[in-house]
């Protein structure tokens, strides 16, 4: 019976581990037990979690700044300049015409294509500072860090368990698997001190 010490150590230290992860995320409501209150690690932080992840988000992840670089970028702003040259065009060549049809009477082709130049190399010039400034209202109207925080605080306790079940179900095996391990070699060692 003594011999079996390393198993019964192992499977101690197994079930502890097992015990332990389940315990972050159950009970998933208070329960008062013998005077203390117990609930599992993730339904009790849920708020701070969403807020730190929120913070995580906004700051790290999908930064505003990092978003309006990228945009206001020439070559991403020389991307939308062959739209913008082809609204252009059909508002010189069709529109002028429907809405000021004098002034397109008078105005000749060359003259429409040097307006067309004009607008398209202050608009190319205008883009980057708009777009800078659009994403700064942006920013402004749009919290992300709010969003993000209001998100995670609201999910159930089920999704939350599920999401970070799914992200970290490896890990908590090999937690499972180390206290088994841990729980064996601690055995041995029990095992060699009653023989000594």
């Amino acid at each position: 019976m003594i011999y079996l010490l390393p198993i019964i150590a192992a499977f101690t230290g197994w079930i502890t581990n097992k015990i332990a992860i389940k315990l972050l995320f159950h009970p998933r409501v208070p329960v008062r037990f013998m005077g203390m209150t117990i609930q599992g690690v993730f339904p009790k932080r849920q708020q701070q979690f969403a807020e730190k992840l929120g913070k995580l988000v906004s700051r790290e992840l999908l930064s505003f700044d990092d978003i309006k670089q990228k945009i206001a970028r020439p070559e991403n702003v020389h991307k939308v300049m062959p739209l913008v040259e082809k609204h252009i065009d059909h508002f010189l060549q069709v529109k002028l015409g429907e809405k000021m049809p004098i002034v397109r009477a008078f105005v000749g082709e060359s003259t429409l294509n040097q307006m067309k130049s004009i607008l398209m190399e202050e608009l190319e010039a205008l883009f980057p500072a708009l777009m800078e400034d659009y994403m700064h209202q942006v920013k402004t109207d749009l919290d992300l860090e709010q969003i993000v925080t209001r998100k995670i605080a609201a999910f159930s306790t089920d999704k939350l368990e599920a999401i970070l079940m799914q992200i970290m179900s490896k890990e908590f095996v090999f937690i499972e698997v180390i206290g088994a391990v841990l729980g064996f070699i601690i055995g041995l060692i029990q095992l060699g001190l009653t023989f000594l």
